[in-house]
């Protein structure tokens, strides 16, 4: 095995995109000593953006105080480089921010993910880069677009509380008096739309904390989100291909900061040269923390799947736990639902590498 294409991304809870690759890249190495490993930590624009960009691009990442999900202050991470401002969503307003007792989709908000990209345009030509998932919000990114000074009011005028509930008694929607200087592209990790059976609230809703009563008052607030904002200011942006990404937060994107949203893990692989790297290449090694069905419509560990394919390239697929259909081509190896360590991938990979070297059996 002369080179071997390690290209994986977070292990939620546990590793991060380049800590997982160094861990792959060490058990092909207990295999093949010789073979010339490229790692290509990845992401979608969830979990393990920032650390993915800057293992690609470089920059300096900066470490801001916001306003987290529930309104307390948390620390969130920023990463600039010489042209872009990278916002990772989740680092505001991330599920993981909230404890699981406490999670409340009605209330929370997108709030401190407007902070950031506040700062991220501050102080010159930045363009803002926001990676989109792992939300505990569903309120279609109102909080972030009232940091930038839009207001969301009732039939009296009144502002309206944050969070996603209290946007079926939305009644006008006034833009800031200033426009944001920058342009924006947000990464979505899915393509659902805002509203509707795909939509942010009925599909994530209940990962979220909301019960079926919840789940209908969220999808009622962005339907008329949706409804205020094109009868007010003709933006129509709700059926776009992931508009329903963090809590309807691909939606706010579009409307409130004019960002085109786009495939993250297509524009993550685009940005690492995958397709380019597997020229000369034997082998291609990817995971994640739980591959699904999911991880096959459009997430990355699905991409490079079949990316490698399409190369015509054997897979190995190393995950803490393999729920999901495997495509041809693919050899799977499962940690068995284990919270995994890099040396417990290290050897899971090495154990595939010995299969696919014919000295040993799964």
């Amino acid at each position: 095995m002369r080179k071997v294409i390690v290209a994986p991304t977070a292990f939620k809870g546990t590793l991060g995109p380049s800590a997982v690759a160094r861990a792959l890249s060490a058990g092909v190495t207990t295999v093949w000593p010789e073979a010339s490993v490229i790692e290509l930590p990845l992401a979608d624009g969830g979990n393990g953006t920032l650390e993915s960009y800057r293992a690609l691009r470089g920059g300096r990442l900066e470490t801001l105080r916001v306003s987290g999900p529930l309104g307390a202050r948390v620390s969130a991470r920023l990463l600039r480089t010489k042209s872009d401002a990278v916002i990772e969503s989740a680092e505001a307003c991330g599920l993981h921010l909230v404890p699981p007792g406490q999670r409340d989709p009605l209330r929370a908000s997108t709030f401190g993910v407007g902070e950031l990209v506040l700062a991220g345009a501050r102080g010159g030509s930045f363009d803002v880069i926001l990676g989109l998932g792992g939300s505990a919000t569903v309120d279609g990114g109102t909080g972030m677009a009232r940091a930038l000074g839009w207001r969301f009011l009732d039939a009296r005028g009144r502002p309206l509380p944050e969070g996603g509930g209290a946007l079926r008694d939305l009644a006008h929607i006034e833009p800031p008096a200033r426009e944001l200087e920058a342009t924006a592209l947000a990464l979505c990790d899915v393509d659902n739309p805002l509203s509707g059976r795909l939509g942010a609230a009925r599909v994530y809703g209940p990962q979220k904390g909301a019960g079926s009563d919840e789940v209908e008052a969220l999808e009622a607030g962005l339907v008329r989100l949706a409804e205020v904002l094109e009868s007010q200011h003709g933006l129509t942006p709700g059926d776009l291909p992931g508009a329903g990404a963090a809590g309807g937060l691909g939606f706010g994107a579009r409307a409130f900061l004019g960002a085109d949203l786009v495939s993250g893990a297509v524009w993550m692989i685009e940005r690492a040269g995958l397709v380019e790297s597997l020229a000369g290449a034997g082998l291609v090694i990817t995971g994640e923390g739980r591959y699904d069905l999911q991880s096959g419509m459009g997430k990355v560990t699905g991409r490079v799947m079949e990316a490698a394919r399409s190369a015509l390239l054997p897979v190995l697929l190393v995950c803490g736990r393999i729920a999901g259909p495997i495509p041809p081509g693919v050899l799977p190896v499962d940690g068995g639902g284990r919270q995994l360590t890099a040396n417990d991938l290290a050897l899971l990979t090495g154990s595939g590498c010995r299969a696919i070297a014919g000295e040993d059996r799964l």
